[in-house]
Parts: structure tokens; sequence; C-alpha cells
């Protein structure tokens, strides 16, 4: 399991992710959209940032993302369903871009993810 801060600016919401940009990534790689900023709005609740605890195994408090398909290699990352929030069913689909396979190591069949508290 793996903490990440996202942060929100005028520009959206973006991935606290330095290692990535010291490896040669790009900034604009870092933000979070088509769903997945909706996704960080609901968490957040307002709030300018937000922590999530991200894994690949199942875990205490944690909602499940499944991927629904993935993309072209040219475009990177996939699609993914979170059928849950909160013991709410919500049934968004968001993209994760190729960051999702710098963190992870590769593209997850499944995600868990759980907003920690602030």
């Amino acid at each position: 399991m793996k903490r990440y801060r996202f942060i929100k600016t005028d520009g959206g919401w973006f991935i606290d992710l330095p290692e990535y940009i010291e490896q040669g990534g790009s900034a604009g790689d870092l933000q979070m959209v088509a769903g997945a900023d909706t996704m960080l709005d609901m968490m957040a609740a307002g709030a300018a940032s937000v922590e999530v605890t991200l894994a690949e195994e199942p875990f205490e408090g944690a909602d499940e993302l499944v991927l629904t398909e993935q993309c072209d290699p040219v475009i990177g990352g996939g699609y993914y369903l979170m059928r849950t929030y909160n013991g709410q069913e919500i049934n968004k689909t968001m993209w994760l871009c190729q960051v999702t396979e710098f963190v992870f190591g590769s593209l997850p069949e499944r995600i868990f993810v759980r907003q920690e508290n602030q």
C-alpha cells in the first residue's frame, strides 16, 4: 500500500509525485482528468488536497477500481470502473493515464483506494 497526496489548483487536480518528474516525466502527465478529477472532487469535499491510499490487494475500508479497457499504448493507461464509494453505489468510469503504470509497475486489473482522513 502506498499513500499519495492529490492537490487541486486552478488547472485541476494533480498527483504530488516528484519522483515521476525526476525520472523525466512531464508535469502535465500528473493531471487527473476524464473522471479521476470528479472522483477527487467527491473525496476532497471542497478541500484543495486529499490523501489517498492505493494498493493492488484489498484492504480495510477500500473501494475497488476495476480495469474495463486498456488503452492503445500511444494513449496509455486504461479505463476503470468504480462501482461504490464509501458504501454508496456510484458506477463512475475514469481514465487513469500511464502514470498509473509508473506507480504500480504495470496497469493493474484492480486498484483498491481509500481516502484518508485529513
